[in-house]
């Protein structure tokens, strides 16, 4: 259960990583930037549908 719970954060390091390679790339390669912003929207998105899947098989598991 607790790699879960680690993997859950990773996203957001991910999250983290993809913004600021969207802010360096933004003046050279726009193209980049874009797809760097799309990474951390899926990053995001991922993290919650994560939290939730998470929380949802804990409160299985105690039934």
């Amino acid at each position: 259960m607790k790699l879960l719970k680690v993997l859950q954060y990773a996203y957001l390091f991910f999250l983290v990583l993809f913004i600021y390679d969207a802010f360096t790339s933004w003046n050279t390669d726009r193209n980049r930037a874009y797809m760097s912003l799309f990474f951390a929207a899926l990053a995001l998105f991922m993290f919650f549908f994560r939290k939730k899947f998470r929380k949802r098989f804990e409160d299985r598991d105690k039934l």
